[in-house]
């Protein structure tokens, strides 16, 4: 598909008899043009335990490529317009880094770079832009050891560098939230790669303090090993309890986040995954897991406050659960929304197709996907995760993306108005005769491509359209006429921006 779209991408030559039209040019007497619509349609690619990607350790860097293309051109087949990328799984690096080795995840040594050398991170966003695809950097703020890497730990690791923070729990390594060398190196890592790549967005999921651990023997809880840093918190004069020390702990550092975010790039957003629910009993109906309590994470209070540009809840239960109903759930949080920021549900389309009695049929996830539509403006979804649409469980993808479907047609990411709020110009678009001569090319201009991310194609041919959102750097798409398919009698062309803001549509009558 891609290698369609990119074959003529370079600017055209001007050439006699060719048309050209200016915003409010040509306007035809139409009813019936197609919006496009405004849904974030996103996918988590976990890299941790090889998930999703890579596939396994020790692959070449070419593989790695391979493989990575593969998801994202599976991505813009079922027109989702969003990779959420797994970059810091243990305190490690997909990507160069003077902060932290290199992740294990690739290469199976941690600290060994790709053979031959590439930075998966920049890959990743080139080749997700050219495909017109949002690259969301997915970071663990204190995850700092992975159970499955038994090989040697680098120097440069923060369990080297400063010992007295990281903590044994359970089977994994943890960064201690209330140090504050903890807190200024996560930071520093994350605006370390927002400096430096050009992503789209930050994100972290619910790995705050860690879920608790059970002592095998009495199954009682195991008390988190922070009572060194909460001793020396309180000979410092702090007054409050463990449970709200810790919960301050994470609040501190997500606000933290989101300003230090903004002041190097405003527009770059940010993107919270907590546990679906905040607390049991809200709403009344809910039960289960709290992770108030627990994971210390006051995600209620984040998402009110607008510490956040978009909320991921993990709604990862079915619709008619009774005690963690997916609508009650999605409801709740929206009602939440005080901040009026986006709310685009996690799904867990991995158990479509899974084995035993907790599999899903792909109606579950269309459902879910629906009642988004219903329950929040500005809808969205992201699914967890890449594996259920590679693998095509259950044909979920034909579900998906078959004509009528919730998929079907691609979708615009939803503006962000507190971002920025200022459309770019209108394009430049002129229509021409294709080089073979059997048909008519769209060749599009802008005074600043850089303002621009993806553009917005729209073409009526016989009573029928065809939408397309393409990518900043296809500046030319051919049409040829097929059978129930004649030339298009009107064009429609709008420009972009990276924070979903869209020109005034521009008109061509070939």
């Amino acid at each position: 598909m891609l290698t369609r779209i990119l074959a003529s991408a370079a600017f055209a030559i001007v050439s006699a008899g060719m048309l050209m039209a200016a915003p409010g040019a040509n306007e035809a007497a139409t009813t019936d043009i197609p919006k496009i619509q405004r849904e974030f349609r996103g996918v988590w690619v976990a890299t941790v335990a090889n998930i999703d990607w890579p596939s396994t350790r020790g692959l070449s860097a070419e593989e790695q490529k391979k493989e990575l293309i593969a998801i994202l051109d599976k991505a813009v087949e079922l027109n989702l317009n969003a990779i959420v990328l797994q970059v810091r799984p243990a305190c490690d690096a997909l990507y160069e880094s003077k902060l932290e080795p290199w992740s294990p995840f690739l290469t199976g040594v941690m600290g060994k770079a790709p053979e031959p050398y590439y930075d998966p991170l920049q890959f990743a966003v080139e080749e997700c832009h050219k495909r017109g695809l949002e690259l969301h950097a997915w970071f663990n703020p204190y995850r700092a050891l992975h159970p499955s890497y038994k090989g040697e730990i680098p120097p440069n690791h923060i369990s080297k560098t400063h010992p007295e923070v990281v903590k044994k729990y359970g089977q994994y390594l943890w960064l201690d939230p209330g140090a504050k060398v903890v807190q200024d190196h996560s930071l520093a890592v994350m605006l370390d790669v927002v400096r430096r790549y050009d992503i789209d967005g930050v994100h972290m999921d619910d790995y705050f303090y860690p879920y608790p651990e059970k002592d095998k023997k009495t199954d009682q809880e195991i008390p988190f090993p922070d009572e060194e840093t909460y001793a020396a918190y309180k000979k410092a004069g702090g007054t409050l309890s463990l449970q709200d020390w810790r919960r301050d702990n994470v609040n501190k550092f997500v606000k933290r986040l989101y300003d230090g975010v903004k002041k190097e790039k405003p527009w770059v957003k940010v993107g919270l995954s907590p546990f679906g629910i905040w607390k049991p009993g809200y709403p009344p109906q809910i039960k289960g897991f709290n992770q108030y309590e627990k994971l210390y994470a006051d995600a209620r209070l984040w998402f009110q406050k607008g510490w956040v540009d978009y909320f991921t809840p993990q709604l990862y239960w079915r619709i008619a659960a009774p005690d963690q109903s997916y609508v009650l759930l999605l409801k709740w949080w929206w009602e939440q929304n005080l901040s009026k920021r986006h709310l685009w549900p996690g799904l867990y389309t991995s158990r479509v197709g899974e084995k035993g009695k907790n599999a899903w049929q792909p109606d579950e996830i269309i459902n879910q996907i629906k009642w988004s539509r219903i329950l929040t403006e500005n809808p969205g979804q992201v699914h967890f995760s890449m594996a259920a649409f590679m693998s095509n469980r259950l044909q979920i993808n034909e579900e998906l993306t078959t004509s009528g479907a919730v998929y079907a047609q691609p979708a615009l990411v939803p503006a962000l108005p507190w971002l920025d709020a200022v459309p770019p110009a209108a394009p430049k678009v002129r229509v021409e005769p294709a080089a073979s001569g059997e048909g008519l090319k769209v060749v599009v201009e802008h005074p600043k491509p850089k303002d621009v991310r993806v553009w917005t194609l729209r073409a009526k041919r016989g009573t029928k359209w065809d939408v397309k959102v393409l990518p900043e750097a296809v500046r030319e798409y051919e049409f040829v006429a097929a059978e129930n398919q004649p030339l298009p009698s009107l064009i429609l062309v709008t420009a972009v921006d990276r924070c979903g803001n869209e020109s005034k549509e521009v008109r061509v009558q070939p």
